[in-house]
């Protein structure tokens, strides 16, 4: 498959274009709209990955002109534009979909995935002809159960032929999609990577014209000579076998059904790739704090000029996108507040130069302590796995790539028969695990075929049995059957956690992803008063909970304490000067991003029409001054606990 970058960021195309190799992709790079459009209507690709913000001519506008053009192949929208505006005018102009930076490389490479397959004769995950599979999440390939050892252009070579294997590829057409723009092969480099592969498949039980050659016009893959075969198209690897009574198989170890692991390279190699690439960015990050610092410096004389401001938003915007790649959260959220204020509607004042030079220097600071890029989503080396007990393959599948985005390996059981049987025998499946299961997700629908009291009652011991032999591990049930009375039983059965089917894969996976970061709740709370002796009472009061305050007086610098901050609680009173309380309170409402963030007011007014009016603009909770400091610690992690658990 062959893709076309067009991005001016080196950074992030030397990532990308390691990572899209890694996956067998031919990558061809371009650093700006321009030549964006001169290649794409130059050579053929499968698919575009496209900037928005790109000198000479912009993402937006590129992608309009090319659907324009007639254009059809799938285009990717990349950019640390995370707002709903940027989402659909990408989409407006013919995007077909929209990732924002930072990514996750797995979830990247999970998306293009999925949009090459929209655009294939074969929309699988899974691609097979006769005896032959290939996966291409894995990069594994097999016959008869026997693997392939292929070198990536090999293996290029037979992808492109099962997901188009209606098709005779002439020589020319095959050095189009497997060769970058920069080589120039000739059709004898093509007649030799045919040889080679139809050796390697003949070694493992493969006919010799498996890749037949149709003289004067290509080659293609001649169609399996077997019984079962009874269309030409590459088909799924697996039946949609749910419920199937053949489910009840003997148990011997893990490695009998699916395992997910990281399609990519090693997490040690990733990191340690990582690492070296760090040793550049940051001296160059480093030097664009110098440029940002003298721009704070010129605000604060009153001598910025608007040039300077918009080059100060550039820098900002690339050192969001780009400390996020390295996973370095904290120090790129700070970029993106950075970002955000600067490109604001109205010019810069003087006045605001102390908070710019805060940002800038926090920004400074943590570049300069970051010696070392640590994964630190996965612990000990290793992704957290989430076992699931399920026998429905379409669910299970579903959630492949999902997990695959957020970090976690998934392993599969089905759900048995007898499963206190099975978990009693010898050399169980459950023992032969070479690394505990860090959360397990039980999954049950109903089967119309079957006796459903038998199906509820294996069910339930099922859930029993794994909460006794886990005691210490979450288990999510999911689950059809949602009456109150399901509910209390898997509550006492040991449920952690109960969801209703069906159920988008997404929302499994960030559930799992909510459990898995741990009981620990976070505990930034912003406290807006007028009152200077009370914000200076507050923090005291609260520090036997361990909260981290921040204070604010001035309501005019509400916004942007907000997005700096970002804490899990703010404590607001009513009576402010220029904005009131209940007004904030609105704004924040108005915002998807900050619509569930609890506020707490906290005022000397006491009558219940203020209380009714703080309830009606959307306050969670409402305590009158004075009050004691174990009253409001309390009030605030019961909120706290409130958000965690809807968020789980």
């Amino acid at each position: 498959m062959k893709i076309l970058l067009v991005d001016d960021d080196d950074l992030l195309i030397k990532i990308l274009t390691r990572n899209l190799a890694t996956h067998h992709y031919v990558v061809d790079v371009v650093k700006d709209g321009e030549m964006g459009w001169t290649y794409s209507s130059t050579f053929e690709y499968d698919l575009i990955v496209l900037d928005i913000m790109l000198p000479k001519l912009d993402g937006i506008s590129l992608c309009k002109r090319l659907r324009t053009e007639g254009y059809t192949v799938p285009i990717l929208l990349l950019t640390a534009q995370d707002n709903i505006t940027a989402k659909v005018q990408g989409l407006d102009a013919g995007a077909d979909d929209y990732v924002v930076k930072p990514f996750n490389p797995i979830e990247l490479i999970a998306r293009i995935r999925a949009l090459l397959r929209r655009g294939s004769n074969n929309p699988f995950p899974l691609l097979t002809w006769g005896d032959l599979l290939l996966n291409p999440s894995t990069c594994e390939v097999t016959y008869n159960g026997r693997p392939l050892n292929l070198t990536t252009m090999e293996y290029d070579l037979l992808e492109l032929l099962l997901q188009n294997c209606q098709h005779v590829f002439s020589t020319e057409e095959l050095l189009d999609k497997l060769w970058s723009s920069e080589d120039f092969p000739s059709g004898a480099t093509v007649r030799s990577h045919i040889r080679r592969v139809r050796q390697k498949l003949v070694a493992v039980g493969a006919p010799h014209d498996f890749i037949a050659t149709m003289h004067g016009r290509g080659y293609y893959l001649k169609a399996p000579n077997t019984e079962e075969s009874t269309t030409q198209s590459a088909t799924p690897a697996v039946n949609n076998a749910a419920g199937d009574s053949q489910i009840a198989v003997s148990l011997k170890t893990l490695s009998d059904f699916p395992k997910y692991d990281f399609p990519d390279d090693s997490q040690q190699q990733y990191l340690a790739f990582l690492n070296e690439t760090w040793k550049t960015t940051k001296p160059k990050s480093l030097d664009q704090m110098t440029i940002l610092l003298q721009v704070a410096r010129d605000l604060q004389i009153n001598q910025l000029k608007p040039q300077q401001q918009a080059q100060a938003q550039q820098i900002a915007h690339k050192l969001a996108g780009n400390l996020g790649i390295f996973g370095l959260s904290k120090t790129m959220h700070t970029a993106r507040q950075l970002e955000y204020w600067l490109g604001g509607q109205e010019p810069l004042q003087p006045k605001h130069a102390p908070l710019m030079k805060t940002l800038v220097m926090a920004l400074q600071q943590d570049i300069e302590q970051t010696t070392l890029i640590q994964l630190s989503q996965v612990p000990n080396g290793q992704s957290p796995l989430l076992l699931i007990v399920s026998s429905d393959i379409e669910f299970n599948q579903s959630l492949e790539p999902v997990a695959a985005s957020r970090g976690i390996r998934i392993q599969i059981a089905p759900m048995l028969e007898n499963m206190a049987k099975a978990l009693g025998a010898r050399d169980s499946v459950f023992d032969s695990l070479d690394q505990n299961p860090d959360i397990i997700l039980l999954y049950f629908a109903s089967i119309p075929s079957q006796p459903d009291t038998h199906q509820v009652s294996n069910f339930w011991e099922t859930l029993q049995i794994l909460a006794q032999r886990y005691p210490s591990l979450p288990i999510v049930v999911i689950s059809d059957r949602s009456e109150l009375s399901d509910r209390l039983e898997a509550m006492r059965r040991g449920g952690k956690l109960f969801l209703t089917a069906p159920i988008p894969p997404e929302q499994v996976i960030d559930t799992v992803v909510n459990l898995l970061r741990g009981t620990e709740i976070t505990k930034k709370v912003m406290i807006l008063d007028d009152d200077q002796d009370w914000l200076h009472t507050l923090p005291t009061l609260l520090k036997p909970w361990g909260f981290k305050v921040t204070t604010l007086a001035d309501p005019q610098q509400f916004w942007t304490v907000l997005e700096t901050v970002t804490p899990d609680a703010l404590v607001l009173d009513v009576n402010l000067p220029q904005i009131n309380g209940f007004e904030l309170c609105q704004i924040l409402r108005s915002d998807p991003h900050w619509q569930r963030l609890p506020v707490l007011f906290l005022s000397v007014l006491t009558d219940s029409a203020t209380q009714n009016q703080a309830f009606t603009v959307g306050a969670d909770d409402y305590l009158c001054k004075p009050v004691k400091g174990v009253e409001l610690a309390n009030r605030i992690l019961r909120r706290l606990q409130r958000v965690k658990a809807w968020a789980s």
